[in-house]
């Protein structure tokens, strides 16, 4: 994959970037697809939290703030899930954001119900342990949706890739 021409004289250099990928990538590629969601993940929860602590001193108005942490944690697990996650889907970058928000609110919905259940029912004396138990769940929802949904290649990318590794075994 080239990334442009830089003029060296009367030559021209191509730059390829698959090469030499950024060195976070060449970290992260190390450790397996689930640790690298969950460390992607903890960062969404970093940047929601920490974004909610800051407008909330600011802003009294919690529901409407937590719409913009979310909305800015939800940004950043996109881009770094993206680029230290999942593999390229082929598909435009519009196009997998969408997926990645559908994906993203069937999680999330997911995890507030598992935590108004349990802290309305059995854990209101331990609403932290709610928390945690939909945060789970829905990470395991998230994860799946996203690596068979959101940034599951293209049907005919897969064939392809099905029909390389098919002939390279022949």
């Amino acid at each position: 994959m080239s990334l442009g021409k830089a003029d060296v004289g009367a030559r021209s250099l191509t730059i390829d970037v698959s090469a030499r990928p950024d060195p976070l990538c060449r970290v992260a590629q190390r450790f397996p697809r689930p640790l690298r969601f969950i460390a992607v993940g903890a960062t969404g929860l970093l940047t929601d939290l920490g974004v909610f602590t800051v407008l909330i001193a600011m802003i009294d108005r919690p529901l409407a703030v937590r719409i913009v942490s979310l909305a800015l944690a939800t940004l950043v697990t996109w881009r770094l899930n993206r680029a230290l996650t999942f593999e390229h889907s082929g598909r435009r970058q519009h196009d997998e954001a969408m997926r990645y928000a559908a994906v993203t609110l069937v999680a999330q919905g997911t995890s507030y119900t598992i935590f108004a259940v349990l802290v309305l029912t059995v854990a209101a004396a331990l609403p932290q342990a709610a928390l945690l138990a939909g945060a789970a769940i829905a990470a395991f929802v998230s994860y799946n949706g996203h690596r068979l949904f959101a940034f599951a290649p293209r049907k005919s990318e897969a064939a392809n890739a099905i029909a390389t590794q098919g002939s390279q075994r022949a």
